[in-house]
């Protein structure tokens, strides 16, 4: 059994002999930077190593400095607001690119395609993927500046459902999307009831609530569909209404109403 794995938080919480009271979340600083947009990880670890960062009047060097409510952070002398809205952009991922931060077979990834297109103001953030497509799935994808909105968004908890057109090979009839209605047994357990529809000849259009490794390949497979192509086209209640490789910012309220999120205070 494998065991969970500790945040980087908590590891360096511990390293620095820092206490913290039961229920208090603190965050690491070049995390706390990144997410409320002063400037991406990499580049926030780079100012702090160089003893731009400061804590409560102290020049902090270590990028995994515990940072906690209330703390005091300047950089080059300039106070900083670490208090972050959670952010999410909709994206339309194109084929041939993996969502991870870097690409072993050269094809590139959604982080490089995404910041090519960002809003002025926005290339400062530090943006997650919500959940993952394969590199040649295209359509609807998620980042956020704000982890717990990943956890939301991905957590089968929530039952966001989650929307694919697929062209199949194989006829596409009632019998064989039957089961998928019902829930099927895959080699990590069964699925939870699909909503599965016959779009036309060779294409099936499927709502999942989970989000398992390839599982609307997998579920396909197991009923004699093969997936030949896959297209995401809504997450929630947001459908996806941007050209390929385009990307926008959702407002608030699309966050509330769509993606069932909550603003934490």
């Amino acid at each position: 059994m494998s065991r969970k794995r500790t945040p980087k938080w908590l590891q360096a919480a511990r390293a620095s002999d820092a206490g913290f009271a039961p229920g208090e979340k603190p965050d690491w600083l070049t995390r706390a930077l990144a997410r409320s947009g002063h400037m991406p990880q990499a580049e926030a670890q780079v100012a702090i190593r160089a003893g731009r960062v400061s804590k409560n009047g102290e020049v902090v060097r270590e990028p995994m400095a515990v940072v906690r409510a209330g703390d005091e952070i300047r950089l080059d002398g300039r106070r900083l607001a670490l208090q972050a809205a959670t952010r999410v952009l909709l994206f339309h991922k194109p084929a041939g690119v993996v969502t991870s931060t870097v690409d072993p077979e050269g094809g590139g990834t959604v982080f490089e395609r995404l910041a090519a297109v960002l809003p002025p103001g926005l290339e400062r953030y530090g943006w997650h993927a919500v959940g993952r497509l394969d590199r040649n799935t295209t359509g609807l994808l998620l980042f956020t500046n704000d982890e717990r909105f990943v956890a939301h968004a991905t957590r089968p908890e929530s039952h966001l459902p989650k929307r694919y057109l697929a062209l199949v090979q194989g006829r596409v009839d009632d019998e064989r999307l039957e089961p998928l209605r019902r829930g099927i047994t895959l080699d990590d357990g069964p699925t939870r009831p699909a909503v599965a529809v016959a779009r036309g000849p060779g294409e099936v259009e499927l709502t999942i609530t989970e989000g398992r490794n390839h599982q609307v390949k997998r579920m396909l497979a197991a009923v004699g569909l093969p997936v030949r192509a896959l297209h995401r086209e809504a997450v929630g209640e947001l459908v996806l209404d941007v050209p390929e490789g385009q990307v926008r910012e959702l407002a608030p309220d699309e966050i509330a109403s769509r993606l069932g999120w909550r603003q934490e205070s």
